[in-house]
């Protein structure tokens, strides 16, 4: 049987667009040659002594009942960003808000957030819902990166704010892994800030 043809010759696709397409994620990626697979990641974790975290987590426990987290702008002040900015004072790395980047007609947009180490670099989506369609939008942002980017394997994750799911690509086996695991906040703030830190630091998972 044929494949649905998605994507248009001569159409312009934002990411965004990606978020808004009614079609299964493993569709759309077929459309770039990449497969799509969900299973247990294993995800880069670091060892080291985090003393700032139980104050943010704290901070964050103490705020929630009081914030209203009915649009992605609230979420990304509330929750992401504080979350982000903890990370970047850890491990010394830049963080380019709204980014923009422009591959071709079909990969060109702006990544919400983008972390960049000297040892690696990650990429979050800020979503008000629908983690699913999230993580769709995320993918193909991640596809857009290995094409200027000279590295092997690409992390990024998709949140709500207050729950996180991460995704990996590998160039060399065009395939995308989506992580079956959330992480919530503030629940489990510690394991989330100990990944973001470990693919940061390069960690080998």
């Amino acid at each position: 049987m044929a494949k649905i043809k998605i994507l248009q010759e001569g159409q312009s696709y934002t990411f965004r667009s990606y978020f808004e397409l009614p079609y299964e994620a493993d569709d759309i990626l077929a459309e770039f040659d990449y497969s799509l697979k969900r299973a247990e990641l294993s995800l880069p974790k670091t060892t080291r002594q985090l003393d700032h975290l139980p104050e943010l987590k704290q901070k964050i426990r103490t705020f929630l009942p009081f914030v209203s987290l009915s649009n992605e702008t609230a979420r990304r002040e509330t929750l992401v960003s504080p979350i982000l900015l903890e990370v970047v004072i850890c491990c010394q790395c830049q963080m380019r808000i709204e980014y923009p980047l422009t591959v071709n007609n079909w990969l060109k947009g702006y990544l919400d957030y983008l972390l960049r180490s000297t040892n690696n670099l990650l990429v979050i989506e800020a979503k008000n819902d629908d983690l699913t369609r999230g993580f769709t939008q995320l993918a193909v942002e991640l596809i857009a990166l290995s094409h200027i980017e000279e590295q092997n394997v690409f992390y990024g994750a998709v949140t709500m704010g207050d729950v996180w799911r991460f995704g990996k690509l590998e160039r060399n086996s065009q395939l995308i892994t989506q992580d079956i695991n959330l992480f919530k906040v503030p629940d489990d703030l510690e394991s989330l800030f100990r990944v973001l830190l470990g693919i940061l630091e390069g960690i080998e998972a």
